[in-house]
């Protein structure tokens, strides 16, 4: 569609609630776009989380955009391939080409980074002010005019559209959808990042491999440039009685969970410091991602199992479009780009919800083109279908 940008209004504010990466980055985009910009995270400040994460070209392409391609890819590691390697053999299923070849025929590099090196990044290029932590959302409100919001300190704000990026077990969701808990997918992951040089045989651990067996896996990689520090995390077949809320694991349990897979595999759960795990949670496709003022985006609307390790990148690429439709449309007319949002992600997250619930993503060789080379700023929006009444 021909995009005519609208020229944002002084009395027009946005509300993000939930400042993880997907609301971070929906917050500075929209402020590097003109528009006046709250962002409300409930946590009291962001800490360097124990996790890893990956940052394929499809999202470095928008960090380009907003500043911080060049500073995450001098932290980040660059593996040359996703390897996938049998959990008692070795052997190899698959080796994905990344390093030189992603950048030439995805027009980005591929990165493994610490979550929460990327967060401060994210979290510097928000607008000085705009951020405020402590704030537990207890109500929203839609009047039809505005959005009162209450959060848990007994602050108020009021907003023209809250953007939901609050998460699997989201607020926002809630008031449009009502309380439902997500489903336990069955798997648990556990997670650990510690000191690479407590491997033995630290020359032998590729930057990026993923080891299967036919009901569990680990995924392994490194999370700094200088390949000091490693992460792992796994999908493991468990009973779920915890609510949602990581807890602490251990080696032992690690051990049992994967016993007789490979040396390489042992080496890690011996070096490991400190392991825990969290139950892997789902939704189907909702039915709706906005009503009135409200609009969902992540996690929020589409929660998935981490096995693309495309959950983060499902939530950037959702801010980009989400964005790129405010811009398009304006805040005035929000539900006319609430509606071109959903018409131009829900089919694309949807099938990465399907992939990765699957977990085949990458295990053998095949061409993740479609993934790595989407570029969500090159992609024309197309039309919402008109309802049939």
């Amino acid at each position: 569609m021909p995009v005519t940008i609208k020229t944002p209004a002084r009395d027009e504010k946005i509300a993000v609630v939930g400042a993880g990466l997907g609301g971070a980055v929906m917050a500075i985009l929209l402020q590097q776009a003109g528009f006046d910009v709250d962002v409300y995270e409930q946590a009291p400040g962001f800490s360097r989380l124990g996790a890893g994460i990956h940052v394929g070209p499809n999202v470095m392409k928008i960090l380009r955009r907003i500043g911080i391609e060049e500073p995450l890819e001098a932290i980040g590691s660059h593996p040359d391939f996703w390897f996938s390697r049998d959990w008692a053999t070795g052997d190899y299923m698959s080796r994905i080409p990344l390093g030189a070849f992603a950048r030439r025929n995805y027009g980005a590099a591929y990165l493994t980074v610490h979550r929460g090196d990327f967060h401060a990044l994210l979290e510097r290029a928000i607008a000085p002010g705009t951020l405020h932590f402590g704030k537990e959302l207890r109500d929203v409100k839609d009047s039809g005019s505005d959005v009162h919001l209450s959060f848990a300190d007994g602050s108020h704000a009021t907003a023209s559209i809250v953007i939901g990026a609050d998460g699997v077990d989201s607020k926002i969701r809630e008031v449009l959808l009502g309380v439902e808990a997500p489903t336990y997918s069955g798997w648990v992951g556990h997670r650990a990042v510690f000191p690479s040089a407590g491997l033995k045989f630290r020359e032998q651990y590729e930057p990026c491999v993923k080891w299967w067996s036919e009901d569990r896996h680990m995924m392994v990689y490194y999370v700094t440039r200088a390949q000091d520090e490693i992460y792992y995390v796994t999908g493991v077949p468990e009973p779920w009685e915890h609510g949602i809320s990581s807890v602490p694991s251990s080696k032992e349990e690690m051990r049992e969970a994967f016993a007789g897979y490979h040396p390489l595999v042992q080496g890690l759960i011996d070096a490991t410091v400190e392991v825990s795990k969290w139950p892997l949670l789902e939704r189907n496709p909702l039915p709706l991602w906005s009503r009135g003022r409200l609009v969902l985006l992540g996690d929020a609307c589409h929660p998935m199992k981490p096995h693309m390790a495309q959950g983060a990148a499902m939530a950037i690429e959702d801010a980009a479009i989400l964005a790129r439709c405010i811009e398009a449309c304006g805040v005035g007319a929000y539900d006319t780009a609430f509606d071109l949002y959903k018409a131009n992600r829900f089919e694309r997250a949807s099938k990465v919800q399907k992939v990765s619930h699957d977990n085949t993503w990458l295990r053998y060789d095949e061409d993740p083109a479609w993934c790595f080379g989407y570029d969500a700023y090159d992609a024309p929006l197309q039309d919402a279908p008109t309802e049939v009444v």
